[in-house]
């Protein structure tokens, strides 16, 4: 079973990490596909996303799961808070009893730094650590591919948390600093201002061995 890493963050909330290594027939034993997904390879990370679900809590209901004007998946009795995200063979969910959740996994690649100015402020550029590669001497830049990756997935999983769309990804969220490294991985402080305002602790995790990088948010 390639349940490729799973994170009990408490007793109400897990998150996991499946690697997709099986074909759909798999996934559809036990996963209901309502959505009208016809690319193969979206349909497949679709129905893995799904099939993590009951993983982590055994009595989610998969069948109940509707789908918001905003595109983002819920159940309408509430009985869990879930998200969930895709980048190449993996796919990521996080569930949760009590708290509004978000989630992103992305692999880290050079594509990154060609987006960087669309969700990276100035004032953050100046907050976050520079690029490792960067010569003495050059003006500041953008930080390295793995932490724009971070800043990247941090901000998807609190758009996904807010739920509500139309987010300005370098408006709204905004990166608060400092980076504090613990023994499960990295925080990273954000303030998010769009009706409301509200700090929010970002977790993160970077799997350098197949350069990926996970964000997950909590309240």
């Amino acid at each position: 079973m390639p349940l490729f890493y799973q994170h009990n963050i408490n007793e109400v909330t897990k998150l996991g990490i499946w690697r997709i290594e099986e074909p759909p027939s798999f996934f559809l034993e036990k996963v209901p596909l309502k959505n009208d997904v016809t690319h193969p390879f979206k349909r497949l990370q679709h129905l893995a996303g799904r099939y993590l679900l009951p993983l982590l809590f055994p009595d989610f209901p998969l069948g109940e799961i509707l789908i918001a004007d905003t595109r983002k998946p819920f159940l309408s009795s509430e009985k869990y808070h879930f998200s969930i995200s895709h980048s190449g063979s993996f796919a990521a969910a996080i569930v949760s009893a009590t708290g509004r959740v978000g989630v992103d996994i992305e692999s880290i690649t050079p594509r990154i730094r060609a987006l960087a100015h669309k969700f990276v402020g100035e004032s953050e550029q100046q907050a976050l650590p520079g690029d490792p590669q960067a010569v003495p001497g050059d003006p500041p830049a953008f930080p390295g591919e793995e932490m724009l990756t971070l800043i990247w997935c941090a901000k998807e999983s609190i758009f996904k948390w807010y739920s509500l769309g139309e987010v300005d990804f370098r408006r709204h969220m905004q990166f608060r600093g400092p980076i504090l490294r613990h023994a499960d991985g990295i925080r990273m402080p954000f303030l998010f201002e769009k009706g409301i305002t509200i700090a929010l602790d970002v977790e993160a995790r970077v799997f350098s061995e197949l350069s990926l990088a996970l964000a997950w948010v909590i309240t």
